[in-house]
């Protein structure tokens, strides 16, 4: 079961990242160039927001149940001198719920705003925050050998 959800952990990111990255996108070319809220963009920030709150679900079930690195870490003594450990086990769930978070005031946010450059304004403020603390979070293989961009 741990590597079942590993797998969709690891390859559910890359639908996060593209929905993230077209929400702001469409969130910036709809402030700048000044063009109606559609319901593209409202697609998109939903899911945006859905991928969002679908990796966190499946990261708590590591995190809670199946991780070498999830709660069962955080109660070995000295886990926080461990980087890796405290990596896991702190630092890339609090701030990935956070960014879910911050998705999800996103989204409530620019359908409350009365006009559309305020809703692509609010959409390009939450969601770029949002993604940037997501790439700022995901331990890439790029530095980690062990751990892979595409987990098979």
């Amino acid at each position: 079961m741990y590597q079942i959800l590993l797998f969709l952990h690891s390859w559910l990111r890359w639908f996060v990242l593209g929905a993230g990255l077209v929400a702001v996108f469409r969130a910036y070319a709809g402030m700048s160039g000044r063009r109606p809220f559609g319901k593209a963009d409202n697609a998109i920030s939903a899911a945006f927001s859905g991928f969002m709150w679908l990796q966190v679900i499946i990261g708590l079930g590591l995190y809670f149940g199946l991780s070498p690195y999830g709660l069962k870490a955080m109660k070995v003594a000295g886990a926080m001198k461990d980087p890796t450990a405290r990596f896991f086990g702190m630092e890339h769930i609090a701030v990935m719920i956070l960014a879910a978070i911050l998705a999800q005031v996103g989204r409530i946010a620019l359908k409350k705003a009365p006009t559309d450059t305020l809703k692509h304004k609010k959409a390009l403020t939450y969601f770029g925050i949002a993604l940037l603390l997501v790439l700022l979070m995901i331990p890439w293989g790029i530095w980690n050998p062990a751990r892979p961009l595409f987990r098979f």
